[in-house]
Parts: C-alpha cells; sequence; structure tokens
C-alpha cells in the first residue's frame, strides 16, 4: 500500500506543477484567467458602446489583452473616434484605450 502510494502523490504534484505553469501568463500571452478577465471587459466595452446611440457598433472592433483595448474600424467622423474611446475608458476593468479608429 505505502509503495503505491509514493509514485500516486508524485503523479499528482507532477500534475499539478504542469497545470500550474500552462496557465500562466508571459508578456506575449495571457494566462487562463486574464483571458477570461479580457473576454468580460471586450464584451462590456462592446455593450457601451452599442449603447451610444451616436456610434454603430457594427463598425468598432474591440480587442482586449491584459486590460488594454484596442478600437479598430471605421467611424463617420472625428467627433465618434474620440466618443469610442471616452466611452470605453469608462468601461471598469479598462487599464488603458488604444484607438486606432478611422474616418471613412
Amino acid at each position: 500500500m505505502r509503495y503505491i502510494g509514493k509514485p500516486l502523490l508524485a503523479l499528482f504534484l507532477a500534475t499539478s506543477l504542469f497545470a500550474t505553469v500552462g496557465c500562466a501568463s508571459t508578456a506575449t500571452q495571457e494566462g487562463t484567467g486574464e483571458y477570461v478577465d479580457d473576454s468580460v471587459v471586450t464584451a462590456k466595452v462592446k455593450t457601451a458602446i452599442f449603447g451610444e446611440p451616436s456610434l454603430k457598433v457594427g463598425q468598432i472592433n474591440v480587442e482586449t489583452f491584459k486590460g488594454t483595448v484596442q478600437l479598430s474600424g471605421f467611424v463617420n467622423d472625428q467627433a465618434d473616434v474620440r466618443k469610442a474611446a471616452e466611452v470605453a475608458r469608462t468601461v471598469k476593468g479598462v487599464a488603458s484605450v488604444k484607438n486606432d479608429l478611422r474616418v471613412k
């Protein structure tokens, strides 16, 4: 019984270590928790933009990486560029906004 317990414990510890390291983030890749957090932030920003009557959400792409929201796409005028960034900054969880929107 003792002989089987030690290898099983070692296997459990090794598996736990690999699972923990596999979920860790790097400078260019998000960890599992960060990915989920960023997905929630992206959804909240899209919802906030959709709720702004002057903005057309279909023309604005939103991506989030480690709290930094990137807006891209085309809008009708410079006021929409500013408004989209303004709306995105108000969302909880947004660390910064990179605004790559262009005027048509």
